[in-house]
């Protein structure tokens, strides 16, 4: 049986799902196939919160944080859920662009303010600081579980065909588009489609094989936790933390994200450090050393938490060498890969360039290109 169909999304993460919302509000017939259960917790789209940290001074980053605040109200508005917490976010340390990050926000229109570390201390009594603080109050977590099934539910408002429970097998480009063999729930079928958009996350190397030149894209399982509040008066925005020098600093892996998700206390974690992985074969469970560094973390620089009382969390991150995205047409595929653990904020305004490459009406902002030649950061 062949299924011929105009634009198929395969993978419907956050950024599948966007794109699909994104291409049925301009009344494009589009199916969203997707391999596990709504809700399911194997990518990277999962859980109740994920900070929106608006610490970017690069003009396209700092142009989407913009339009990704608007578009997130507006889903807000048509989905009737609350998918944005606006906690604020605190970014502090050593990192030498936070003066940039302050004129680049204030200059889009997005508010951000320098506090003496004791006064960020005062009103965050949960995190220790040493040095100065950027304080962006445009800030906040958004709630991924949520999120998700706002987008479906409005991409099939709007038209489109979200299937669950369909894997694709194997994917070939030809002449006059794509074809497809799906597994969907033990039945093979062979759909043709006029084009593909490409958001598989963590699978999307092993989809497209040798089909098209991509950057590197490294998948890891990232390791965050859980932990327990101790002050239950504290008031915690999210948070990033890059390290300094010195002895209290050596077991660092890397800069530190933080933010309160109700009910399950502060999650804390590693930036894309963790061991790499299969996305089909994944222990699910944390790496001794980095979750007892993290321990340590939390016992030095959140005050506010038990960090004897944690529970692990599982997730990955598809990465390229410098961290910037893939958002690029090639020939009959439209790719959105390598969100590289920062791409969820970005969620709405991906799904309208991914859209946009694929009705023609618009590139994607050069930065994230296949073909540009990518330097580590």
């Amino acid at each position: 049986m062949t299924t011929h169909l105009d634009t198929v999304v395969i993978g419907g993460g956050a950024m599948g799902s966007a794109a699909a919302w994104a291409l049925a509000s301009r009344g494009r017939a589009v199916t969203l196939l997707e391999q596990f259960s709504l809700g399911h917790r194997n990518g990277a789209s999962h859980g109740a919160t994920r900070n929106l940290n608006p610490g970017y001074a690069d003009p396209d980053y700092v142009a989407m944080l913009a339009e990704a605040v608007r578009l997130w109200d507006e889903l807000e508005a048509d989905g009737g859920e609350r998918l944005l917490a606006r906690t604020g976010v605190v970014n502090h340390g050593t990192d030498p662009t936070l003066g940039e990050v302050r004129t680049a926000l204030r200059g889009a229109g997005l508010r951000a303010e320098f506090l003496g570390a004791a006064e960020a201390a005062e009103r965050w009594r949960g995190i220790r600081f040493d040095q100065r603080v950027l304080h962006m109050p445009d800030g906040g977590q958004l709630n991924p579980d949520a999120a998700l099934p706002v987008l479906q539910r409005l991409a099939t408002g709007r038209g489109a065909d979200i299937r669950h429970g369909v894997k694709v097998l194997d994917l070939a480009v030809e002449d006059d588009g794509v074809r497809l063999t799906v597994d969907d729930g033990g039945r093979t079928e062979v759909v043709t489609a006029r084009q593909a958009v490409v958001t598989a996350g963590a699978w999307t190397a092993k989809l497209l094989g040798t089909a098209v030149a991509l950057p590197r894209l490294t998948v890891t399982q990232e390791q965050p936790a859980h932990f327990a509040i101790a002050d239950e008066g504290a008031l915690w925005p999210g948070f990033n933390h890059v390290p300094g020098e010195g002895a209290e600093f050596a077991d660092w892996y890397s800069p530190v994200y933080g933010m309160q998700t109700p009910g399950e206390g502060v999650k804390a974690g590693w930036h894309g450090v963790g061991p790499v992985v299969d996305p089909d074969r994944r222990s699910f469970t944390p790496e001794p050393a980095q979750m007892a560094a993290l321990q340590r973390y939390a016992r030095t620089w959140l005050p506010g938490v038990d960090a004897d009382s944690l529970t692990d969390i599982s997730c990955t991150y598809t990465t390229t060498v410098d961290e910037n995205f893939i958002l690029d047409r090639i020939g009959p595929l439209v790719i959105g890969a390598g969100f590289s653990g920062h791409g969820f904020k970005f969620t709405p305004v991906v799904g309208r360039i991914l859209a946009d490459l694929a009705t023609g009406a618009g590139p994607a902002p050069a930065i994230f290109s296949a073909s540009r030649r990518r330097g580590a950061i």
